[in-house]
């Protein structure tokens, strides 16, 4: 049964977190830029920005493989963000 997710994160980077991220995991899997989709074996995330917010809606075969890949994701956009500090709170 297919598990989801979702993080608003408070940002003003977030089409550029978007756009980093993409870049980052083009070179191993299937990415959109455009519509902020990323492709996992297993997985989905899909992230829009706005003005000051980035939401990451994010949806796994099951809860297993959900709980892993909102590390991943997590663990990528601090890294992206670099000196700015995010609060990443899954739903």
């Amino acid at each position: 049964m297919p598990s989801q997710s979702v993080a608003r994160v408070s940002t003003e980077s977030g089409q550029r977190l978007i756009n980093r991220l993409c870049k980052h995991w083009a070179h191993k899997l299937e990415v959109d830029a455009e519509q902020g989709k990323v492709v996992f074996d297993g997985g989905v995330c899909l992230m829009k920005a706005s003005a000051d917010t980035l939401q990451v809606d994010l949806q796994a075969d099951d809860n297993e493989l959900l709980e892993r890949l909102k590390g991943v994701v997590a663990s990528h956009l601090e890294r992206m963000a670099g000196k700015e500090e995010l609060s990443i709170d899954w739903q």
